[in-house]
């Protein structure tokens, strides 16, 4: 889900008196938009709480969310985790767009417009 949509959806929920712990990898626009409590988690956007199939990493980052959720003493807490998605190679080429991939992207981007353009027709609504 959007870090934004979430990040705003907390600090609702914050000023029902619900408290929230928001634990994302888009530190940039979870921090703008104010929330209360925040676990980090430097990874490429989708891995919020973990590498795929690590259910250990990602059971200490779910720990680590409800630790800060009880001990938080000040507004606007950001906590960063320790974990490393290994090297730092997907920085270099998360989200590029370029002449080395366009035509890849292209046919990717098509592909995935044929298949909803499908599932429409079929009935699919998104996520169902």
């Amino acid at each position: 889900m959007c870090h934004q949509t979430v990040s705003l959806t907390a600090r609702h929920l914050e000023a029902a008196g619900i408290p929230t712990v928001v634990i994302g990898s888009a530190r940039d626009i979870v921090e703008e938009c104010g929330v209360p409590r925040f676990v980090f988690q430097d990874f490429p956007l989708g891995n919020p709480i973990g590498k795929p199939w690590d259910h250990a990493m990602q059971r200490a980052t779910t720990g680590m969310a409800l630790d800060l959720l009880e001990r938080a003493f000040a507004p606007r807490t950001t906590v960063q985790t320790p974990f490393r998605w290994g090297d730092d190679a997907w920085r270099e080429n998360f989200m590029r767009a370029d002449d080395s991939n366009r035509a890849e992207l292209a046919r990717a981007g098509e592909e995935r417009r044929r298949a909803q353009a499908e599932a429409t027709t079929r009935g699919i609504k998104r996520g169902g």
